[in-house]
């Protein structure tokens, strides 16, 4: 059996073997174990591929030396280095971590499936969502429900809604983001579906159905926030907006669908079949998604986990403290926050104002055409930041000019809706806004998943719970004005006031760099 080379250092101190199969001084790289005694290092064919591979000489990132070609010590260990970085792009410094912080990225193949999958998600959460609030006239003849005992019911989403975004983040941070998006949705489908079931239950009719709106909310809290942690770990920073703005555009899809089926449903069929047909709906989604996209190893692996209360590792902890630190993550929740809000504002009431400002108007025309423009706006705001970042423009000079579209401009036309009489304008005046505020997909909300890919889930489902209850006040406080001064006016100027604030706070101190990352994790 041949003999073992000797060993020695050079003066840089890295290990180097003297002697070789070849009679050639060959390298040792720093980071991997000495070879075992008696065995033929160089001839070894697997130890020697073992040790140009972690010597970074093959895959492009080092010249391949040749079986007896000499390698530098210093050289060596540089290659190890090189190994272990993740690939740097000069113009995107940053681009690198953002990049590789998923633990395994779809493929294109993957990605597309995922995306038309989470649309139709999207889709079907809405159609759930706005069951209630279409049946509500319906259900109130058939139980005697005032005005007041209608508003219980109706609000009551909200306060479950709230309540389980952080919970959804982290659940989606932990376990990821299709796991938990599918066991709610299984939860909220059934529920969905069993709604009529659960109103013939007993004579409180009011409680069951308000119990039964909480518990949508809380199932349904979970979505985004997990969606948001899906896609910063799976899907690349340069297809984040498209993806993230396709997805979105389900919401609006889902109103459409619900307003005109629904809408025909409740005359043929009575308040029961609307929510039937989205419960039923979502089952079918539920068990599409789990027999062809997910694995029963991974959901059983999941409920685990679950079963075991997320034990907390060191290292899977949220960096709280040194989020919260940088402006930037504040900038994001705040400017979240305004577009939260002032959507809420909006979708609560527009139908009011065309209803009470026009009332020989068709009602149709107000409460669909908004939505209409809204859908190709979302795709189109998710192509064009992506188009500009691969043209080699700064992500943070795009994210911010998507916010300028969608909290800006928007709110410029929200404005022009109290100083107009005319119908067809004010269908275009609130057409564009709603479609200008879908901006925020490419904008804001991918910013999040720009700074803390590792945690999204969970920053999301911090800003998106302040914005709902911003929301909450802010729809309360729409009401109020309109009561006091009389006049629309007020709201759409509130509006216009809500945006502006985060659309500056962004502008001033938003950015697109990792805050997620330990010193010496950034350093790499």
């Amino acid at each position: 059996m041949e003999r073992a080379p000797e060993t020695g250092k050079h003066a840089d101190g890295l290990r180097t073997d003297i002697r070789g199969a070849g009679g050639g001084r060959r390298p040792a790289c720093c980071c991997s174990p000495p070879p075992p005694r008696g065995v033929a290092v160089w001839g070894d064919t697997s130890w020697e591929r073992r040790t140009e591979a972690l010597l970074g000489l093959t895959r492009g990132l080092g010249r391949r030396c040749g079986p007896r070609e000499p390698v530098s010590g210093l050289s060596a260990h540089r290659g190890c280095r090189l190994l272990m970085q993740p690939p740097r792009d000069k113009a995107h410094p940053d681009k690198a971590h953002q990049d590789t912080a998923g633990d395994a990225q779809w493929s294109r193949p993957e990605c597309q499936a995922w995306t038309g999958t989470l649309l139709l998600g999207t889709c079907l959460l809405y159609c759930a969502r706005v069951s209630m609030p279409i049946c509500t006239v319906s259900m109130s003849q058939d139980f005697g429900w005032n005005k007041k005992e209608a508003g219980i019911v109706l609000s009551s989403f909200f306060w479950g809604y709230c309540l389980t975004q952080i919970l959804g983040g982290h659940l989606g941070d932990r376990i990821g983001g299709e796991k938990v998006i599918l066991l709610s949705a299984s939860a909220w489908g059934f529920l969905t579906a069993a709604t009529p079931l659960l109103a013939h239950l007993g004579s409180a009719h009011l409680v069951f159905m308000t119990f039964s709106r909480i518990l949508t909310g809380l199932l349904q809290g979970v979505y985004f926030p997990a969606l948001t942690s899906l896609l910063s770990q799976k899907v690349r920073e340069s297809e984040r907006a498209f993806i993230y703005s396709t997805v979105g555009a389900g919401s609006q899809f889902g109103m459409l669908v619900t307003g005109a089926v629904g809408s025909l449903l409740l005359d043929w069929c009575g308040w029961q079949s609307v929510f039937y047909l989205s419960g039923g709906l979502t089952l079918l989604w539920v068990c599409y998604v789990y027999r062809y996209l997910l694995s029963k190893q991974d959901l059983i692996l999941a409920l685990g986990v679950l079963a075991q209360g997320l034990p907390m590792a060191r290292h899977t902890r949220v960096p709280w403290r040194q989020l919260f630190r940088k402006p930037s993550v504040w900038a994001a929740i705040f400017s979240q926050l305004s577009a939260a809000c002032s959507f809420f504002i909006l979708l609560s009431w527009l139908p009011t104002f065309f209803k009470e400002t026009f009332p020989s108007s068709q009602g149709w025309v107000f409460n669909m055409v908004p939505w209409l423009v809204a859908i190709p706006a979302s795709l189109f705001s998710g192509f064009l930041s992506d188009h500009l970042i691969s043209q080699g423009y700064r992500t943070i000079t795009v994210r911010k000019f998507m916010q300028v579209m969608g909290l800006g401009l928007s709110s410029v036309f929200a404005l022009c809706l109290g100083h107009t009489s005319s119908f067809c304008k004010s269908v275009f005046f609130a057409s564009a806004s709603i479609g200008l505020q879908t901006f925020n997909h490419s904008g804001i909300s991918v910013n999040i998943q720009d700074l803390a890919p590792s945690c999204a889930g969970v920053l999301f489902g911090v800003a998106n719970t302040a914005g709902a209850l911003a929301g909450v006040v802010g729809v309360g406080l729409g009401g109020y004005l309109i009561e006091t001064t009389g006049s629309w006016t007020s709201v759409f100027n509130l509006v216009a006031a809500v945006s502006s604030l985060g659309l500056c706070t962004f502008l001033m101190f938003g950015k697109a760099q990792r805050v997620d990352l330990s010193p010496r994790q950034e350093d790499l």
